[in-house]
């Protein structure tokens, strides 16, 4: 059949898409800046016809409806990473947390170790040849695709068309629901701070010319960065992409011409940032998104001669482990990609992994180098 026949065949009303769900079904949804958030009130509209679904994610950026205390019950919040939208639920004991590796995703969804009944993801219209593209987040859609009994896709043209493993025939999607709205966005951060500052500079000294440079957002990645405009042939694999690099690339700075794994290109599995990166990465061909499972295995990224893996944490103790997940018993965030960017660019030729951190909390009046961990964490 024609992929036309079948895209406009499996085009249909948003209620009628989300109707199809039962209670007790676990459903998957978009990652990050790909949640399919229409879709999701659409869903939250039947909360009295439903108990007992289960919503999985990876993160959520935003304000995390579904979290509410008003849906306990009909919706449980499972999340790999704990974020604003979902933190106060994990603790009140409404959600879970699922610990695991942001690279061990997939294969455990594959294996049903995680269940997915259902998918709800972002998509692009489809190209001429009948193919969506998954806009911002790769990590692990192609896999929730494959697994799920039912995929229901919200097509959104404000979706930038990213370059990667990103692409996906209507045919492997059961249901297609158009509407039109932003994803949500991450404000890029510009406040000073010192310390960060004095973090930054240090850090900087240990970056060489031709590195390949994996870090995330906040003060310390932004400060960081401010001091690498006189380097030359830095490149970029990394899990999240995001705003703060755009001015070295635009520069010059950071090129990939070093690379030594997809030589000009820069890697990640998701983005997550303002409009203006959305911009800059649609039909970007050096931009490129692939799973998860290839971009955070520790074999692929040690194929980067010269990794340098920045990773921050909350706290590090007198034997040298690092906390970056819990306060004690209350959850802060999450296993994710941390450890396996740290083992990556431990096993490269020339690496470097580097947790940063500023020494102290709440002004000064907490330390965050300590005898020993809080009981819980």
């Amino acid at each position: 059949m024609d992929w036309k026949q079948i895209y406009q065949d499996r085009t249909v009303d948003a209620r009628d898409a989300v109707g199809m769900i039962q209670s007790k079904d676990e459903i998957f949804l978009g990652h990050a800046a790909s949640e399919p958030r229409y879709l999701i009130r659409k869903l939250l509209e039947r909360k009295d016809e439903l108990e007992g679904v289960r919503l999985v994610q990876g993160l959520n950026i935003g304000d995390a409806p579904y979290a509410a205390p008003e849906y306990e019950g009909h919706f449980i919040v499972e999340t790999f990473f704990a974020a604003n939208g979902t933190r106060e639920c994990l603790q009140a004991g409404r959600g879970a947390l699922l610990p695991m590796h942001f690279y061990a995703q997939p294969r455990a969804i594959r294996e049903g170790r995680v269940g997915c009944d259902v998918a709800l993801i972002s998509c692009t219209p489809p190209d001429e040849a009948g193919y969506v593209n998954m806009g911002l987040s790769c990590d692990q859609t192609r896999v929730i695709v494959e697994k799920a009994k039912l995929t229901i896709a919200q097509v959104n043209e404000r979706l930038p068309y990213v370059c990667g493993d990103t692409m996906i025939h209507v045919s492997e999607i059961d249901r297609f629901v158009h509407y039109d709205e932003e994803p949500y966005q991450i404000p890029l951060m510009n406040r000073d701070d010192p310390v960060a500052e004095q973090i930054g500079y240090n850090i900087s000294t240990l970056i060489r010319d031709g590195d390949t440079i994996q870090m995330g957002q906040g003060t310390i990645p932004n400060a960081i960065l401010k001091f690498l405009t006189d380097k030359k042939d830095l490149g970029i694999h990394t899990e999240v992409f995001s705003d703060n690099v755009l001015p070295l690339i635009k520069s010059g700075v950071i090129n990939g011409a070093a690379k030594t794994l997809h030589n000009r290109k820069i890697v990640a599995t998701f983005i997550q940032g303002t409009r203006d990166l959305y911009d800059f990465v649609d039909h970007n061909n050096m931009i490129r998104l692939f799973p998860v499972d290839y971009t955070n295995s520790v074999s692929t990224i040690s194929k980067n001669d010269n990794m340098v893996a920045i990773c921050s944490a909350l706290q590090v103790d007198l034997m040298g482990q690092v906390n970056a997940d819990y306060m004690g018993s209350t959850v802060f965030s999450g296993v994710g990609g941390q450890l396996d960017y740290i083992r990556g660019a431990e096993e490269a030729k020339n690496g470097r992994p580097i947790i940063a951190l500023p020494s102290t909390a709440k002004k000064g009046t907490v330390s965050r180098i300590v005898m020993q961990f809080e009981a819980g964490t």
